[in-house]
């Protein structure tokens, strides 16, 4: 049985519980962030740290524990549970007042509610989805517009994974006017002539954590990057494609709306990525 942290202390995960009247159940009041874990290390954990803040900030809610408190529990977590590959799901909501009301409780007497816990995920570096690719297809994105966020309320995005699933594809890419955002729980990527293009970032996707870093040690390898937006028309004459996500590292897109890229095969830019960033991530993880 897991050991999860909730609110300053560490449980089995069938004695922990949260309120009736907490926000985050009743009004998608929360954030969240995603931490991978690869040989027992945490990876990106200084960024996943630095857009947590930033979430937090952009939804005035207060911070709970503070950044060095909170490397301590990712920590003890891992050994507690004992996970050499897998995630670490952090959740901090505006906490649980006495009764619902949409306006925000007073900060003073409502605390935070901070909630952590592990998922193992043997062979998450070493995915065989990686060697075949995924199959996406494209759904209109019709989310708030602040995307940057990254709130806890994922209704449409899960709706879009079964809209996938039900068209036996892997996963879907949204698109804004033509334009693709992003996927439904990761940054997207086409590639043409070499040249990796990629949405810039704004308020209409994710910061990704591991598209920076994809990003910065694609520049450092040469390759030629091109933050713009492209649509699904472009991306399925595109040579390859790829997704970016913390749990998913650098996944390759071989089918967009049924249309094969690279005779639906990965290519080669993306299955390198994904080795360099491997590579450079475990050499900083903590």
């Amino acid at each position: 049985m897991r050991t999860v942290y909730l609110n300053g202390e560490y449980l089995p995960e069938n004695e922990a519980r949260v309120s009736i009247f907490d926000r985050g159940f009743l009004m998608a009041d929360g954030v969240y962030e995603v931490t991978s874990v690869l040989g027992g290390k945490l990876i990106d954990f200084d960024g996943h740290a630095v857009r947590l803040q930033r979430s937090l900030d952009a939804l005035d809610m207060a911070n709970p524990i503070s950044t060095e408190d909170l490397l301590a529990v990712h920590r003890e977590l891992v050994q507690r549970n004992d996970i050499d590959e897998g995630m670490i799901y952090l959740q901090i909501t505006r906490g649980a007042p006495e009764d619902r009301d949409f306006v925000f409780p007073d900060p003073d007497q409502t605390p935070p509610t901070i909630v952590l816990f592990t998922q193992s995920k043997p062979g998450l570096a070493a995915n065989p989805v990686a060697q075949k690719g995924l199959k996406v297809i494209s759904i209109e994105d019709i989310r708030w517009g602040r995307r940057d966020i990254k709130t806890v309320q994922l209704l449409y995005p899960s709706m879009g994974k079964m809209m996938a699933k039900k068209a036996g594809a892997d996963d879907a890419w949204m698109t804004e006017n033509g334009f693709v955002t992003e996927g439904t729980s990761n940054n997207a990527y086409i590639v043409k002539d070499g040249k990796i293009i990629t949405r810039a970032l704004s308020n209409d996707i994710l910061h990704g954590i591991t598209r920076a870093a994809v990003l910065r040690f694609a520049a450092e390898a040469q390759m030629e990057v091109e933050e713009r937006n492209f649509t699904i028309e472009e991306a399925k004459t595109a040579d390859e494609a790829f997704i970016t996500s913390a749990s998913t590292f650098v996944m390759p897109v071989v089918q967009i709306d049924g249309v094969p890229l690279g005779g639906g095969v990965p290519g080669r830019v993306a299955p390198r990525l994904r080795e360099i960033y491997l590579e450079e991530s475990l050499k900083k993880a903590i």
